[in-house]
């Protein structure tokens, strides 16, 4: 594979030109665009630029509403909900955490819902930010249905991910946990297929429910869920705080992340912050601590959030190896 070096800012920049060559306003791109080169520096690479000309694809055929405005109202002290208007989802959620931020330092506790929202890429990028401000993060993202119950072989629910980040001293989340409900993410087998490279077994299952090793049949039957029964648990807890708690479209009803059919899959996203003062008495870091030098004092443990953290680092002063190949896929765009 033959790879570029960019830097972050060079990411960016990229990922904004295209949104905006493809229709997308500039108050829309950036935040998206912002999330693009974080994305790249954490080594997510299946969420970064590879996914630029897929945004862009799905501006111009009316999926996403690129010019879309959030609508920002807040019907109870502690509640802040965000109505992304089909439009991307981060610019929802940046309007969502002006408001949810304060809100959480005032009361200790507030959620943010947003309904009518998109793919949000890395969930873990937006408690991560969350966990910047002092706060605790946890948050939840539904997609179109992919996992089949326990049981079953038709998907009614998404890979639907879960995230919690810890807030530390250094501006930096001393643990960030960000999975999904999946063995893997869906991303990576669409990343597999369109790459047409077999998928390790595990990740998916045929249309029969059996487990198959071809990307583009995982992607015509169902996820394999993370631990069984277990990861359908969870991605049924997320379907109802992303979906049910917001008002968005369920999973089963959601058109496909990819694509250019079925329209604007109006998914959703809920974010919760906790002021870790509120609730621990003083004693949040401490416990904390303790917690991660426990983890920290074995011979080759490792915390999540510990890889995406050293590359992140890295990035920073390095920058990022790009395929080439999806350079071209932006490069159409751009004219």
């Amino acid at each position: 594979m033959q790879t570029r070096i960019l830097t972050l800012e060079e990411i960016e920049q990229l990922a904004m030109r295209a949104l905006v060559a493809a229709g997308t306003t500039a108050e829309n791109a950036r935040p998206l665009a912002i999330a693009t080169a974080a994305t790249e520096a954490d080594g997510v690479a299946s969420h970064g630029l590879a996914y630029t000309p897929i945004y862009c694809e799905h501006v111009q055929c009316g999926k996403v509403d690129g010019r879309a405005a959030p609508v920002v109202t807040q019907p109870r002290p502690g509640v802040v909900c965000v109505d992304a208007a089909t439009g991307f989802a981060h610019p929802a959620i940046d309007a969502g955490f002006e408001r949810l931020v304060p809100t959480a330092r005032e009361n200790g506790i507030a959620a943010l819902a947003i309904t009518n929202s998109y793919n949000c890429g890395v969930l873990g990028y937006h408690t991560y930010r969350l966990a910047q401000e002092g706060l605790l993060g946890i948050g939840f993202t539904n997609a179109p249905a992919s996992i089949a119950p326990s049981g079953g072989k038709k998907p009614v629910v998404g890979t639907n991910p879960f995230s919690i980040a810890a807030p530390n001293d250094d501006g930096e989340p001393a643990v960030l946990i960000d999975q999904s409900a999946s063995t893997i993410a869906k991303s990576e087998v669409m990343k597999h297929a369109r790459e047409n490279k077999p998928i390790p077994e595990g990740w998916a299952l045929d249309v029969d429910g059996n487990p198959t090793t071809d990307a583009e049949a995982g992607l015509k039957g169902s996820m394999a869920p993370s631990g069984g029964y277990k990861g359908v648990g969870i991605a049924l807890m997320t379907e109802l705080l992303a979906a049910a708690m917001t008002g968005a479209t369920l999973g089963i009803d959601a058109s496909p992340f990819s694509g250019t059919a079925g329209g604007p899959p109006k998914t959703g996203q809920f974010f919760i912050a906790i002021d870790p003062g509120a609730t621990s008495g003083g004693a949040f870091a401490d416990r904390l601590s303790a917690l991660v030098q426990a983890i920290r004092a074995q011979d080759g443990a490792h915390l999540p959030g510990d890889g995406r953290k050293s590359k992140r680092l890295a990035a920073r002063a390095d920058g990022v190896a790009v395929n080439v190949a999806t350079l071209e896929r932006i490069d159409a765009f751009l004219g």
